[in-house]
């Protein structure tokens, strides 16, 4: 990215101050580059329905972000990633965290390999694999529509370490999936997401294994 667009640059600053982020200069650049990157391969790849880069800060980048608060690590696995969201993002915003982006399709991890390249990310490991291949344990793991809560709990339930989360970045329909959780899993909380730019309603979801059974693998 050779110059700042300052139209993407002004949405970007603005979302980050209504989310209360504070982002140098450095994590400013990184986020707007990759949402030039993110436009450059859509092109050809067909990563991400939405097109217009200026939509792109929020509906990724700020809704990405918008989790933040709730988000620990050290290390936290991002399930069905796709392009690398939220994962990307919460590793630019917090280079600290451990970041694996985990994902079956071909052409999406291709992008994230890229993306972690030309932004210098060293805390972030594209993997290309479905999640019942791999092994490894996370404090956290998070999807964002990847799949329905029961679904995405079973799924990972291998991943998850003793004491970690589920973080699970949903819409309004979350309340109806509830029902399908596994009994030893339960909400420990629910909040509403308040997305800069964006009309629609977001919730995210953190779960815990309950009971006598925290270090369940």
């Amino acid at each position: 990215m050779t110059a700042v667009d300052p139209q993407l640059a002004e949405r970007l600053d603005q979302g980050l101050a209504r989310l209360d982020i504070a982002a140098d200069d450095e994590t400013r650049l990184g986020l707007l580059r990759l949402v030039s990157l993110l436009h450059k391969w859509n092109r050809a790849y067909n990563l991400t329905a939405v097109r217009d880069p200026l939509e792109m800060v929020s509906r990724h980048l700020l809704d990405s972000a918008a989790v933040l608060p709730w988000v620990r690590g050290p290390r936290l696995l991002d399930v069905g990633a796709g392009a690398g969201l939220p994962g990307l993002v919460l590793a630019i915003l917090r280079p600290e965290l451990a970041v694996t982006l985990l994902d079956s399709n071909g052409k999406k991890v291709r992008f994230q390999r890229q993306a972690v390249l030309e932004l210098g990310l060293s805390n972030v490991t594209p993997v290309q694999a479905r999640v019942e291949a791999i092994q490894g344990r996370f404090d956290q793991v998070i999807s964002r529509a990847f799949a329905s809560l029961g679904d995405f709990v079973e799924l990972s339930e291998h991943l998850l370490a003793p004491g970690g989360q589920w973080l699970a970045m949903k819409g309004p329909a979350v309340e109806d999936e509830l029902a399908g959780l596994p009994a030893e899993v339960a909400p420990i909380a629910r909040h509403e997401l308040t997305v800069p730019f964006e009309s629609g309603s977001r919730r995210l979801v953190i779960l815990e294994r309950q009971g006598s059974t925290p270090g369940r693998p």
